[in-house]
């Protein structure tokens, strides 16, 4: 019996992360989708979909993923999807942003509402918490893919904002419309990053402490759980102990 109970968990998780890795390829797939769609299908041509495909392969999407990807710009459903921004408070007065593509604008926002509604929070109009971010390009290397003094060097070379840097990574920020050419700066130097992305980087944080830490915590799964999802930001701090107890 206890044997069968071991197998059941070790499938369970199996289970999760396949439905986890599952949902990651499909927002990966539709990052492809838009930028082909935005530009050209080449990538040489097309650098906002050179940075997806690079962040796809990241994560070891397959190519026939990438490829069937690219090709659904060319027909008539991305035409469909939609870019949208969300921004809301969640437990603890923490600001909050999601980045939504979908095909039913309807759908998302009654979605994305009910699931602030129900985890404590509440969603705002359109300016409501961008004002707590800045917009930027963030590069993401591994540690062991130089010093800092040659990540720094590198990074102010290239043009970069800000450089984070440590094990088990270095992050440079860029300002966002940047983003392409130092990414491409920096890879001439030191090889493919590890992830690049535009992001919603706080100007400040917010501390979240005690029973509304796991609050926040299952406010943010629920939002990254939804299909139409694409990213969720935060100005939260939580401390390593608080996150340890859930």
């Amino acid at each position: 019996m206890a044997g069968h109970s071991k197998f059941k968990n070790i499938q369970f998780r199996k289970d999760k992360q396949d439905k986890a890795r599952s949902k990651l390829f499909s927002k990966l797939s539709r990052d492809i989708t838009i930028a082909a769609r935005q530009g050209l299908p080449d990538p040489a041509a097309n650098s906002r979909l050179r940075l997806a495909i690079a962040n796809a392969k990241a994560e070891s999407m397959p190519k026939d993923n990438i490829d069937r990807a690219i090709k659904k710009a060319q027909g008539g459903d991305a035409d469909m999807l939609e870019e949208i921004r969300y921004e809301g408070f969640g437990p603890g007065g923490v600001g909050m942003i999601v980045e939504v593509l979908t095909d039913n604008r309807n759908r998302a926002a009654a979605n994305v509402r009910s699931v602030f509604n129900k985890h404590g929070g509440n969603l705002g109009e359109t300016g409501a918490v961008s004002f707590m971010f800045d917009r930027l390009g963030r590069i993401v290397y591994p540690a062991a893919a130089a010093s800092e003094d040659a990540l720094m060097e590198a990074a102010i070379e290239a043009g970069a904002q800000d450089v984070e840097t440590g094990d088990p990574e270095h992050v440079v920020y860029t300002a966002f419309e940047d983003l392409n050419a130092v990414a491409e700066a920096l890879e001439a130097v030191l090889g493919p990053a590890a992830s690049t992305a535009v992001v919603w980087k706080a100007k400040s944080d917010t501390p979240v402490a005690g029973d509304e830490v796991e609050r926040l915590v299952r406010l943010i799964d629920a939002l990254e759980d939804d299909d139409d999802v694409q990213s969720v930001w935060s100005n939260a701090e939580i401390d390593d102990a608080d996150l340890a107890r859930l």
